[in-house]
């Protein structure tokens, strides 16, 4: 039985290529044939990763050198090579600029285009379906909705840097007060880096990747949690959507939903540190847990790429706009069940081929413990 508190407020890529694992759990396709000609673009990146986490490691107060760890963990899951964007500072723009509303959402969806050998191809479809859902269901004006994309290379203070996701982040939470509804989607590459803080009961960081992550460095957990998590006053919601790989706690947030027992598991940080809001609420919907991996499908819509879990989350929404959190989940749960399942029952091949393919089930972690299903799901 839950604790209960009632709260008031891809499939398709170019197979002649060399195929490779991504980050985000589909196939991308790497340049130079099926001879693996490109072994020496490979052994760049991972030396450029390797000394972006010695620098990272060295720096460490512990000591601990976590450049092998955390190279470790990302060489499983990511091959090629990202080049930077310029980072530019957003000026924090005032509440007035929503024309006074108290819906306010950021958008970020990451293609790492710059690259076109390890582009995402579902993101920018992500943000669309995501806006759609804020727009026409939820009734956030246009104007109250920052999107941060690569679709104009040259609008430079809307691409998702490190640096314009960072301050972006503070316009989201900046001025908040009672009766306001925030929203942060992010859809893109996540991954995982060892906690030296003793915060994390995995022993692990979960980060996301800015669309400059290999020079300007990864978004931690612990430090979106202290931007969008901490300034909550009473009377103000804040949602976190993040489709990425190992984006479970991405927020840090204190009580994890298991949506199998039906009850909410402490994910208090084991050094006591600080994660909780000033009053308020933060809710995250992830799309796996924190040692899992997203996915990009095409099984959807047979053509177009998207994130599975952000599809599946607006679809559902907009066919029952009064669903509630737990309802939610447990629909959710059974259209991957159902996907992964037809994929299953080809042969043994195909098994093989499908088995990093598998769609995870999407992950709810509340700074509050609430009554998932008597509470209906409002952005």
């Amino acid at each position: 039985m839950e604790t209960t508190t009632p709260i008031t407020c891809s499939d398709s890529y170019d197979h002649q290529n060399t195929q490779e694992s991504c980050i985000r759990g589909h196939i991308i396709a790497c340049s130079g044939g099926a001879d693996h000609k490109d072994k020496g673009g490979e052994r760049g990146l991972r030396k450029k990763v390797k000394r972006f986490f010695h620098s990272k490691a060295s720096s460490n107060s512990s000591g601990v050198n976590s450049s092998s760890v955390a190279m470790a963990s990302f060489e499983t899951s990511y091959r090629g090579k990202l080049t930077s964007w310029p980072s530019v500072v957003i000026p924090a723009a005032p509440a007035a600029a929503c024309g006074g509303s108290n819906k306010r959402a950021l958008l970020c969806g990451v293609t790492y285009s710059h690259e076109h050998r390890y582009k995402l191809k579902g993101t920018a479809n992500d943000v669309s379906n995501m806006k759609n859902l804020l727009t026409n269901i939820f009734g956030y004006p246009a104007e109250c909705i920052r999107i941060l994309s690569e679709d104009d290379p040259f609008a430079q203070d809307l691409i998702p840097t490190k640096k314009n996701i960072e301050n972006s982040l503070k316009w989201l939470v900046e001025g908040c007060k009672w009766g306001d509804s925030l929203v942060f989607y992010f859809s893109g590459h996540g991954l995982r880096q060892p906690d030296f803080q003793n915060d994390e009961i995995d022993g692990y960081d979960e980060t996301i990747c800015p669309v400059d992550f290999l020079k300007e460095g990864m978004i931690l957990d612990n430090d979106i949690n202290k931007t969008i998590v901490w300034p909550l006053k009473a009377g103000v919601r804040l949602h976190a959507i993040v489709d990425a790989c190992h984006s479970g706690t991405i927020l840090d947030l204190e009580h994890v939903y298991n949506r199998k027992q039906r009850t909410w598991i402490n994910n208090l940080p084991p050094s006591g540190a600080r994660k909780s809001t000033s009053g308020g609420l933060a809710i995250s919907i992830s799309a796996c847990e924190d040692d899992k991996m997203a996915a990009d499908t095409t099984v959807f819509t047979k053509k177009i790429m998207n994130g599975a879990m952000t599809y599946i989350l607006t679809e559902t929404v907009k066919e029952n706009p009064q669903i509630t959190y737990g309802d939610l989940l447990d629909t959710m749960a059974n259209h991957i069940e159902n996907i992964n399942s037809e994929r299953w029952i080809k042969s043994r091949i195909i098994r093989k081929v499908l088995r990093h393919k598998t769609i995870q089930e999407p992950m709810l972690s509340s700074s509050t413990k609430f009554a998932v299903y008597d509470t209906k799901f409002i952005l």
